[in-house]
Parts: C-alpha cells; sequence; structure tokens
C-alpha cells in the first residue's frame, strides 16, 4: 500500500513532535519530514516531495500566510492549515482558505499536548481528504494581501430580479472547498436574492468571521444566523459552528432555528439538518445547491427536497475541490441539474425569472 507522505511545518518543537506521532501511527500515513519555518520547509519540500503539508500559520522568518501564497503559485500542493482558535486566527485561516487551502485544524490554545491527541482523528481524516483533493494554482498576479480573496475581481452588476415571492429561499450545502464555492456563487446573485440559508461544515468561532467576510464582498446581506429571526429576501444566514440550523414556519414567516443536538452524520451543523427542514417547511418554493464537500451528508435530505417539489442543482466533479457530498446527492437522485460552480448562480437567477413555480417542469 502506498502511503500518504506527510510533512508538518510548525515552529512549536512540541506541536511538530505530536503530529509526526499522530501521522506515523496511522496504517497509510508517514510523516516524511518536519520544518520549524517555511525557509527551512522550502527546501525539504523540494528534496522529499510530500503529497501533503501540514502548515502553521504564525511563524518566524515568514508566516503561513506568505509562505502558502508562495506555495500556490509555483508549487501548488495540497494544504491541511493548522490555526489558533481566536477571532484574529478566523479570519487569518480563512484568508488560507481563499489562497487554495484545503482545509484546517483548529488547535487548542491551552493543553496543546491533550488538545492534539483528541484532535488526531480529525487531522488524519483532513489529511486523508487533502490528498485526494484537487489543487488549483494561485494567478501569479495574485498577492496576499488581507483585503481581497485571491484572484477575486471586482462583482459585476448583477441585474435585479425585480418583484419576487417572499416564499423562495435557496438552501446550500457545502464542506470542504465550500467555504470559497459559496463565496463564488452568493458573489453571482443580486441584492434582491431570495433568502439564502447556508450550513458548511465548521467549527464554533470561525462562522461568524466568514459571515462578515462575505458580507464585505457580496451584494445580499450575509450573516451568522440567530436562533428564532425572521428569514428575509436579500439575506443569507449562516448555520453557527457547533450548531445546527433549519427553517420553521411563524405565522406568514420563515424563521431560522439554531439549536443544539447530537451530531448528524458526524457533523455539527448539518447539511442533512437544513435539507430535512427545507423539505417539510418549504417544499416546491425552495431551491436546494450541493456544493464541494466529503461525505454524504444532505444527500438523502436532498432527495427528500426532490421529492417535496424543490429544484436542486449541485456542483459538477471538475469544479468540485472534493466530489464527495456533490457524487453521494446525484446517487441518491436528488439532482435536477448538475453544473460547474461558475454556472450555478446564473441558473438559479434563470430559474427564479422563469418559474410560476419551482415544482413545475422537474425533470
Amino acid at each position: 500500500m502506498t502511503k500518504i507522505r506527510v510533512m508538518v511545518v510548525d515552529d512549536s518543537a512540541l506541536v511538530r513532535s505530536l503530529l509526526t506521532e499522530i501521522i506515523n501511527r496511522q496504517s497509510d500515513m508517514l510523516c516524511v519530514g518536519a520544518a520549524a519555518d517555511p525557509l527551512v520547509a522550502r527546501e525539504m519540500i523540494r528534496d522529499l516531495n510530500p503529497d501533503v503539508l501540514t502548515l502553521d500559520i504564525e511563524m518566524p522568518r515568514m508566516d503561513g500566510i506568505d509562505f502558502l501564497a508562495r506555495l500556490m503559485r509555483l508549487r501548488p500542493m495540497p494544504v491541511v492549515m493548522v490555526s489558533t482558535l481566536t477571532e484574529r486566527g478566523a479570519e487569518v485561516t480563512l484568508r488560507a482558505l481563499e489562497l487554495g487551502a484545503i482545509d484546517f485544524v483548529a488547535k487548542p490554545k491551552i493543553g496543546v499536548a491533550d488538545g492534539l491527541q483528541r484532535l488526531a482523528a480529525d487531522i488524519t481524516d483532513k489529511v486523508r481528504i487533502a490528498a485526494s483533493a484537487r489543487v488549483r494554482r494561485l494567478a501569479s498576479g495574485s498577492a496576499a494581501n488581507a483585503e481581497q480573496p485571491a484572484g477575486v475581481q471586482p462583482a459585476k452588476p448583477v441585474p435585479a430580479l425585480g418583484r419576487l415571492s417572499t416564499e423562495k429561499i435557496v438552501f446550500i450545502g457545502a464542506s470542504t472547498g465550500g467555504t470559497e464555492a459559496t463565496r463564488e456563487l452568493l458573489m453571482g446573485l443580486p441584492a434582491d436574492a431570495p433568502a439564502v440559508m447556508i450550513t458548511q461544515h465548521m467549527p464554533p468561532g470561525f462562522t461568524k468571521s466568514y459571515a462578515a467576510r462575505l458580507d464585505s464582498l457580496c451584494r445580499i446581506s450575509v450573516r451568522e444566523a440567530v436562533d428564532g429571526e425572521r428569514v428575509l429576501p436579500g439575506h443569507a444566514y449562516i448555520a453557527p459552528g457547533g450548531l445546527h440550523m433549519g427553517v420553521e414556519r411563524s405565522g406568514a414567516n420563515y424563521i431560522t432555528r439554531v439549536y443544539d443536538g447530537e451530531a448528524v452524520n458526524r457533523h455539527k451543523p448539518s447539511v442533512e439538518v437544513l435539507f430535512h427542514s427545507a423539505a417539510r417547511v418549504v417544499g416546491p418554493n425552495a431551491m436546494g445547491v450541493m456544493l464541494t464537500g466529503m461525505g454524504a451528508d444532505g444527500a438523502r435530505a436532498m432527495k427528500t427536497m426532490r421529492d417535496a417539489g424543490s429544484w436542486n442543482l449541485v456542483q459538477d466533479e471538475a469544479s468540485c475541490v472534493v466530489f464527495g457530498m456533490p457524487k453521494e446527492a446525484i446517487a441518491a437522485g436528488a439532482a435536477n441539474e448538475v453544473l460547474p460552480l461558475g454556472a450555478i448562480a446564473s441558473r438559479l437567477i434563470e430559474r427564479l425569472r422563469t418559474s410560476t413555480g419551482l415544482s413545475a417542469n422537474r425533470l
């Protein structure tokens, strides 16, 4: 069996030792090297040719973001970021995902040794996913500044949809690679788009920064969802990390339901929870979107949405970072259409402009 060759880059000797141990305990992985800073790592990558890199953000001589930007321009490879669970750490981690990192692990601020051991399964799962993920080269002109996502052009004007029923809601599920896929989709929607509800697999502490980032880039307003708030057109609501989100009726209005509970399909928030509520509450006035991600979370519930009359769009394999969740949704018979990421927003708009009822003209 060919093992996944992993290289660890972290300025902490303790973290390097722990990650090396965690990786080498796996029968399908081998830690081929560990570097204390990016300059040493650069030479080691040339010599060792690892399959996956774990990369700390805050390091001496060159921080992880600068190194990642250079790496993704010159020698693109799968990278899992190891970040600190702070507001600053969340913002920088999101920047790393914009630059092309596949995923991230939030290392504990205290009790690092015990904390990393508890995260061992999560770390190794993400390394496995990264090893099979689709990696894209960062455009050579993309600077690693904090103000604009790499390669993102100023948003082009999108004509308003005009008068639209407030009954319609778009539901989006995503995981690995989904932060950037969701950004691209939302940036293609006009300010008067229907309400959008999003479950992106993310841990606590990151979704608020993610929502703020999207809000600064999109025409629609984007926020981290709060339990009981009214779901309004022109707004997108992101499930808070560590909590489930669904939709409910309150009189003539839709409202968010944000709550704690058991993980579903190993996830909290879970796409399954959101999509089941969409099928039950919104029915034919829903539109479902499944974006890139590992696993099967949401696939069965998306089929339930389709059976209830929704129109569902699924991201195609070629444009996915990981073709897991979309593949499972297609296999479940949940997809009305399978499209490249760049075509999904315009297809949503087209459907909304031409449909008098989203349950009509089903495949």
